[in-house]
């Protein structure tokens, strides 16, 4: 089975009257050798893992769990979720709190999954696990969400690219987005064509996002446009079930992406040397994590 491009996905889709979660198990299969049973428990897994930092940082205790910049942000917005009107509702405050915790848990070494990458980690479990709460969802489609997203994914990769090095944060929130819009038209029933319409605005809407990490390290603003792309998947999934459509096709989107990533000078493709990184409070917080680093370093060696 050739994937090559968006294209490619909706016509073995058409021609087998499949929907993107079963060609992309077929795909899978037929790449690496291993039975679509097989494939499944590897995606529960990695559901798992994902549901276990989601939770993490919204535990008790959960305002210890951060890196240098960051931690308890998570737990303040869920806490206010549970005691006031959300201003954007509920399942997009709950999606957002998600998606920071994992965050978060990411920025103190915990486990999660790339998905596509530890930068972007918290856009798809946010997603998920927020409409497993608000819609019922069971455990089971949300691993074949994770086959959805994993088509779109392998499409961004292909033809683009999911490193912010190369393509600024719009390849790693960006695809993240796209991966989770496409996933949640699938759960929420709609078509593969929906699906890849809901990628397309997402990505559409964070086309040239920058990455600029402050300090070099993936917490801020890293953090916060996780829960931006979290956001916007939900939105775009409830044009696309809609039947809202975007005005670029997929595969037009995900090269004009990658032109844009291109263009970018280096200094906004994870340098930590231009954009927020660079500002008078960035290059303070680095000089302070500098500080702290060689301070350790330093302790270690006389230890």
């Amino acid at each position: 089975m050739q994937i090559k491009n968006g294209a490619d996905l909706l016509r073995v889709c058409r021609q087998k009257n499949l929907s993107l979660h079963q060609v992309m198990l077929e795909y899978e299969s037929a790449k690496s050798g291993k039975s679509p049973g097989e494939i499944m428990e590897v995606m529960r897994q990695n559901l798992q893992v994902m549901k276990e930092s989601v939770y993490q940082g919204l535990q008790e205790g959960g305002e210890k769990i951060g890196g240098k910049i960051i931690g308890g942000q998570a737990q303040k917005l869920y806490r206010r979720l549970q005691s006031a009107q959300p201003v954007c509702g509920r399942t997009m405050a709950r999606a957002v709190s998600f998606a920071l915790s994992v965050t978060e848990v990411n920025a103190s070494m915990g486990r999660i999954v790339a998905a596509p990458t530890a930068g972007s980690c918290g856009v798809l479990p946010g997603v998920l696990f927020s409409l497993a709460e608000s819609h019922r969802i069971p455990e089971e489609e949300l691993t074949l969400g994770l086959l959805t997203a994993g088509a779109v994914g392998l499409v961004i990769a292909k033809n683009a690219s999911l490193s912010g090095a190369e393509g600024g944060c719009q390849a790693e929130v960006g695809s993240a987005s796209a991966m989770a819009a496409a996933a949640a038209v699938e759960i929420m029933g709609g078509t593969p064509e929906q699906a890849l319409h809901g990628g397309a605005m997402a990505l559409k809407n964070l086309l040239g996002l920058v990455c600029d990490p402050i300090a070099g390290l993936v917490e801020a603003p890293c953090s916060k446009r996780n829960a931006i792309g979290t956001a916007n998947a939900l939105v775009v999934a409830e044009m696309a079930l809609a039947g809202i459509e975007s005005v670029i096709p997929f595969d037009e989107v995900v090269a004009a992406m990658h032109q844009v990533g291109r263009m970018m000078p280096c200094t906004l493709r994870e340098t930590a040397e231009g954009g927020l990184a660079a500002t008078p409070t960035g290059q303070r917080l680095k000089a302070m994590w500098q500080r702290d680093a060689s301070y350790a370093t330093n302790k270690r060696k006389e230890e």
